[in-house]
């Protein structure tokens, strides 16, 4: 039996219906892919565990998530910090339409 694709003719473990001559059969769902569509699903949760297993051991011992974390609201700051008053003002619509959080008391230096 082929491991991959449809049964072939003449394998050990063809169906019985499937050596009938084409005309005996149902045609299939759709002419023109010529056989019927099967549904077909893929586990991936084992995967995605060994994944993050590397990720986390890349990162190391030493990797300490509450400091990444302030290190990227620091830089944020940094980000929109010394702003001219266009940029301010592109910065205040940001804000208002909630695309961007507020930051500091009111201005994009903090």
């Amino acid at each position: 039996m082929s491991s991959f694709g449809p049964v072939l003719p003449g394998e050990p473990d063809e169906p019985a219906e499937a050596s009938e001559p084409a005309g005996a059969r149902e045609p299939a769902a759709d002419p023109a892919v010529g056989f019927e569509p099967v549904e077909f699903t893929v586990d991936l949760t084992s995967h995605e565990m060994l994944r993050r297993t590397h990720a986390l051991a890349a990162l190391g011992p030493d990797w300490d998530p509450v400091a990444a974390l302030r290190g990227e609201q620091e830089a944020y700051d940094l980000l929109y910090s010394g702003l001219d008053a266009e940029q301010q003002r592109v910065y205040d619509e940001l804000v208002a339409a909630g695309v961007l959080p507020r930051r500091g008391g009111g201005h994009a230096a903090a």
